[in-house]
């Protein structure tokens, strides 16, 4: 996404701002859905040649958006940030529990109790399995790059926001493959373990590495020979992620128009599960004392996902025309106004979390 990392000094008042595409997400992803739909069915041979342009199981098309959608973001994160970690110990555990340690979890339990029991007699059969895998991919991937956008909204700690997003991208680079293959296995999912593994590679270890050496280079220019670099770079994130979802929509396209009613229906999961994580990670910092300008950033990096992570995950894993690529991308959908909604919430509270 196109959003600056520009870490003012801890006590500068910052002024929200949310960019015109990040603003309307939903309405580009919604067009996205439309678009991709009439294609698939407009010009289904285009399509099926797409697909099957592979290299050891990996689509190259997808393959090089998803790089131009990952490396911007990834080139936005300081690394070098981590030292700022033990400033706010408690706020930082707080990230660490509800990200590592609840979200996936209760994610898994929610796709099971939805997916599997409530809504089973609505949704396909034979796309179960897929759908919970999807909804565990969304849950698996923190916040990168929304995050700050978010933060900057609720006035919080910039060099705290920085900081669990870079001991977060660490976590992730080693936890990320096996937390999903357990998951996974849990709820009795076969466990692609080579396809998981070539993807963390693919699209988390590589992308992580190239994005520090450009982001090394590109700052030996100073800081705002960076900013307009990332000011250029930065729409090419979003490009890439909308070219993947009219894609992924072509081929969806015939499993939606004979069920409509399962975006809505995979939403549900993915509601409850932002603002359960939103709300229990505001209520551990103000139980242990923290500031409100980092219970703030702490609750909305537990709340979001890195959805473009898992939207690339659930490709490789399972294909473009399964459930779990679906699933990933109704998260996509929802991400803008929720949060937005989530950011007024923290915002509005502020008087009472101060009482404490």
């Amino acid at each position: 996404m196109n959003t600056s990392n520009v870490i003012p000094p801890r006590h500068a008042v910052v002024k929200p701002a949310i960019n015109f595409f990040e603003r309307y997400l939903t309405v580009w992803v919604a067009l996205c859905i439309v678009a991709g739909i009439a294609l698939g069915q407009l010009l289904p041979g285009l399509f099926q040649r797409i697909g099957r342009i592979e290299y050891a199981q990996v689509n190259l098309p997808v393959g090089l958006l998803i790089w131009v959608m990952i490396v911007p973001m990834l080139v936005k994160v300081d690394f070098g940030a981590l030292h700022e970690v033990r400033q706010h110990v408690k706020g930082i555990g707080v990230t660490l529990v509800v990200n590592w340690l609840v979200k996936p979890f209760s994610m898994a339990l929610l796709g099971w109790l939805f997916i599997r029991q409530l809504f089973a007699p609505m949704l396909p059969a034979d796309q179960l399995d897929s759908y919970i895998a999807g909804l565990i991919l969304l849950a698996a991937a923190p916040c990168t790059a929304m995050v700050f956008v978010w933060s900057r909204l609720t006035g919080g700690d910039p060099l705290f926001t920085l900081s669990q997003v870079a001991l977060n991208d660490s976590i992730m680079v080693i936890a990320f493959a096996p937390l999903v293959g357990l998951l996974l296995g849990m709820s009795a999912i076969t466990v692609p373990w080579a396809t998981l593994l070539t993807s963390v590679l693919l699209y988390i270890v590589i992308p992580v590495i190239l994005a520090q050496i450009w982001r090394k280079r590109l700052l030996r220019n100073g800081q705002a020979a960076f900013d307009a670099a990332m000011a250029k770079i930065g729409p090419w994130s979003i490009a890439a992620l909308l070219a993947t979802l009219v894609l992924l929509f072509a081929f969806q396209g015939e499993a939606i128009l004979k069920q409509p009613l399962v975006i809505a229906l995979l939403a549900v999961p993915i509601l409850i599960q932002v603002f359960f994580n939103a709300a229990l990670a505001y209520w551990l910092n103000r139980a242990v004392g923290e500031k409100h300008n980092v219970a703030c950033p702490s609750a909305l990096i537990g709340a979001s996902n890195f959805f473009e992570l898992a939207v690339a995950a659930a490709i490789s894993l399972f294909g473009f025309h399964s459930g779990a690529a679906l699933a990933t991308v109704v998260g996509v959908l929802i991400e803008v106004p929720v949060m937005l909604l989530v950011v007024r919430i923290v915002n509005r509270s502020k008087g009472w979390y101060e009482r404490a």
